[in-house]
């Protein structure tokens, strides 16, 4: 089974990271591998791709006429793609040599149509102490309580996850107005694909908690002030998923009362047991995130459903 793994890049100043990305999907153990490399709208970005890397047998070069953001470029690598399972990471994280092995393991011996893995934060700068693992999804990595290993999950996260390829582009693909565009960023980026797929399909994405990738988290993802403002703008998108999408609502129900009536709990009584400063900073932090959500999830339900949608569609929101 050929498996296609797509990397999406746009910016010269993460080059480095981007290289170190392929390298590690260029020395996967799994065979037959193709990677696909999809430049979004950057010609000098895309030359120095070429230079690096188009003498690749096994690699596909493409670059978009424009910057058109993230969830067209992966679209577009889907659809290049010639594997019969096309897999996606992102272009600061780093895979372990069996990713695409332990992926395609799930395919081959279950009735998969989607397979996702581990986004592991890789902390490029020291951890901040007030960062839960509770709201790691804020930085695109597993939270805790995000699944059990094999479970069957509604989405993982873009920088660990696959499909087979036709189920993908059956469905359209990621829809063009979510995932990051230059400065613009409406959140909900898997979710309304994998929605798509399970209302056609009747299935879910498993979680191989074996196939790993190391995200990489900068300094910037470790600011309070960011994480705040990154909260807020999640809870605007839930709000758009909630009209696009009704049935996408479960999910952040269930992860809320887990957040407060296990997490919460659990961490008092550990704090009761051994008291410590980075303790009651994440703590804190979860009630100040947990409310910055909520106050984004209010802001749109206060602006008129008609305008909500369109905004989204022409991509002027400022998420």
């Amino acid at each position: 089974m050929k498996v296609s793994a797509v990397v999406c890049t746009y910016a010269m100043e993460r080059y480095d990271v981007f290289s170190e990305c392929v390298d590690s999907v260029l020395a996967q153990t799994y065979d037959p591998l193709e990677v696909v490399v999809v430049v979004d709208g950057n010609e000098a970005v895309f030359e120095r791709v070429r230079e690096e890397y188009g003498d690749r047998e096994e690699v596909v070069l493409r670059c978009n006429d424009e910057n058109r953001g993230i969830s067209y470029s992966r679209t577009r690598g889907a659809e290049i793609a010639s594997g019969e399972v096309v897999a996606f990471i992102d272009d600061d994280a780093v895979a372990e040599p069996d990713w695409i092995a332990e992926l395609a393991r799930v395919y081959e011996e279950t009735d998969a149509i989607a397979v996702g893995g581990h986004a592991k934060p890789d902390w490029v700068t020291e951890k901040p102490d007030f960062f839960p693992e509770e709201f790691y999804w804020l930085v695109g990595c597993d939270e805790r309580g995000m699944g059990e290993h094999m479970a069957e999950l509604r989405n993982t996260y873009g920088s660990n996850i696959s499909f087979r390829r036709s189920v993908f582009l059956s469905v359209g693909g990621y829809d063009e107005n979510t995932g990051r565009k230059g400065d613009r960023h409406i959140q909900a980026h898997e979710a309304p694909v994998c929605i798509r797929m399970a209302n056609r399909y009747g299935k879910g994405v498993i979680y191989n908690t074996d196939a790993v990738v190391h995200h990489k988290l900068f300094e910037y993802r470790g600011d309070f002030r960011w994480l705040v403002f990154r909260s807020f703008w999640q809870g605007y998108s839930k709000r758009i998923m909630d009209l696009l999408l009704p049935e996408a609502a479960g999910d952040k129900n269930e992860y809320l009362k887990q957040l407060l009536l296990e997490f919460v709990p659990s961490r008092l009584r550990d704090l009761v047991r051994e008291p410590s400063s980075a303790e009651i900073k994440q703590l804190v932090a979860i009630f100040v995130f947990t409310a910055a959500v909520g106050f984004g999830y209010l802001y749109g339900l206060v602006q008129s459903d008609d305008a909500l949608v369109r905004e989204n569609a022409d991509g002027t929101s400022a998420a």
